[in-house]
């Protein structure tokens, strides 16, 4: 199960552990339980003076707990076994329930640890999603640090019928106390934030001075900019949603100049790893919703903390675009889908559509053609757009069919996804498609709504930015996908974060 290379890896990790760790192992009959216990027995053989397994009955099978012997349960429960993108979550749940401490702030964990309510999260995910590990993460950190709060992660491939009973179809869902309470990717702040959790303590030190640049966005664009004004020797802050940024929706990388091949989340751990390396204030879990239009410029967080500075580097990026067409916000997370790579096992065998003929919608198509029963990719336009080298990898799927001209209407379903009404462009008649999920890849949209009073943007809302990344308001420069830059990637946001901070040190030496 384990090949020598992680074996190798997988035994460093462990000379990190700080007490003994026992597993509790609960199985039953299935194949999978003896997966479960063959993972467990590998894991153990790599430290056996460390590590030690026991088998009791569970509230699910097939599972294991993670406790650090002589303490009180940890909490944490792997119901699976957490290989691919969630081996990391595995791996940090042993060290942190031996002892070692969560690599959070303090007064985070503080505002953790107030918790009284008794709560047990259960999240579901997929192992190929890069999303789902920053939940579990988050949520095992929770259980370490409160005796009050427990987890378990569950892969839906192996609990195939509670997911389907549950009507799961995104990853990664969160359910607390049996309720549902959230979909998709979120931060440890941005967790305890929806728990109701008064964290604004956290944020008192950032308040108290005014920094020289200040920038909003923890993308490739806005890290570099951080970077850049950190080596000039200035007082430098980057508030953060999450760092990486669109970048953690990308699975592969292959033109970062240098770098042959890294993961989107793998290039984002860097990417953070590598901004840690300077004394820069990173004010993380917050986004900004107000920004002045004079200096020194006063951005007001979510939680109402107000931050000041004589520079602003805009760089919030961009999301997914809505096609915002009747179904499509009805049916999110019950088969319409925007992240094909976390969200395609839950489709195994199942018939999909793909709305968008773009490079991100025939790799979507080409991804999903291994693992549904049907790809159909609709393009609006008379010809796809996407590289002809996607063109042809996918046209040799045979369960791949592309319509062009094809004008999407609506999606059909009550409670989940259920067909796809479309209309020939050329015809005008119109055609429906039964299907289980619809994903929509049509390219990006800026994060720049709240911003359009503050600064000039284009008529698609990006940040109309000069040849130094300056906007119209002096002080104010912006960089990456939220400004008018004729190419979106990764490494011409990465030279416009350099740039737009090299033009506000300028500007800070001659003001």
């Amino acid at each position: 199960m384990l090949d020598n290379q992680l074996k190798a890896q997988t035994t460093e990790f462990l000379k990190m552990l700080e007490g003994n760790i026992t597993f509790t192992v609960s199985l039953d009959d299935s194949e999978n339980s003896q997966k479960v216990d063959n993972f467990i027995k590998e894991i153990c053989a790599l430290d056996s003076q460390h590590l030690s397994y026991t088998y009791q009955k569970l509230d699910i099978a097939p599972a294991f707990h993670i406790d650090k012997d002589g303490e009180a349960p940890s909490g944490i429960t792997f119901a699976g076994v957490p290989l691919g993108h969630e081996y990391n979550s595995f791996i940090l749940a042993l060290l942190q329930v031996s002892g070692r401490k969560p690599k959070i702030d303090d007064a985070l964990i503080k505002a953790i640890q107030q918790i009284k309510e008794p709560l047990h999260f259960i999240t579901y995910v997929s192992l190929t999603c890069h999303n789902c590990p920053d939940v579990v993460q988050a949520l095992n950190i929770l259980s370490v640090l409160n005796p009050n709060i427990s987890h378990t992660m569950i892969d839906g491939a192996m609990f195939k019928q509670r997911v389907e009973e549950l009507g799961i179809m995104a990853v990664p869902a969160v359910f607390k106390n049996g309720e549902e309470f959230l979909s998709g990717k979120a931060s440890i702040e941005e967790i305890v934030a929806k728990l109701g959790i008064n964290n604004t303590d956290q944020y008192e030190e950032f308040t108290k001075q005014t920094y020289d640049m200040t920038i909003i966005g923890g993308g490739p664009a806005g890290i570099s900019s951080a970077i850049y004004a950190a080596r000039k020797g200035i007082k430098t802050a980057i508030i953060v949603e999450e760092f990486g940024g669109q970048v953690n929706e990308t699975l592969g990388i292959e033109n970062i100049i240098g770098t042959k091949y890294i993961e989107g989340p793998a290039f984002g751990h860097s990417l953070e790893d590598h901004l840690r390396e300077y004394e820069i204030d990173i004010i993380k879990g917050q986004k900004v919703t107000e920004l002045t239009k004079e200096a020194p410029f006063t951005m007001t967080l979510e939680n109402g903390v107000a931050i000041t500075s004589k520079t602003v580097i805009i760089a919030t990026g961009a999301r997914w675009r809505n096609i915002n067409i009747p179904g499509e916000q009805e049916l999110r997370t019950k088969g319409v889908a925007y992240c094909p790579h976390c969200d395609a096992p839950l489709f195994a065998g199942k018939k999909v559509a793909v709305i968008g003929g773009g490079n991100s919608g025939i790799e979507a198509a080409i991804d999903l053609s291994h693992i549904a029963k049907d790809v159909t990719v609709l393009e609006f336009s008379s010809t796809l757009k996407a590289d002809e080298i996607l063109q042809e990898r996918a046209q040799q799927q045979a369960n791949v069919s592309i319509i062009t001209n094809a004008q999407t209407l609506a999606i059909d379903g009550t409670s989940h996804v259920e067909g796809l009404e479309y209309q020939d462009r050329q015809t005008k008649e119109n055609h429906t498609i039964a299907l289980d999920g619809v994903f929509v890849q049509i390219g990006l949209v800026p994060n720049t709504e709240w911003l359009k009073e503050v600064v000039d943007c284009n008529l698609r809302g990006e940040i109309v930015v000069d040849k130094t990344g300056a906007t119209n308001i002096p002080g104010i420069f912006a960089a990456g996908d939220c400004t008018d830059s004729a190419y979106k990637q990764i490494i011409i946001s990465m030279g416009s974060g350099a740039t737009a901070a090299l033009g506000a040190f300028d500007y800070l030496m001659r003001h």
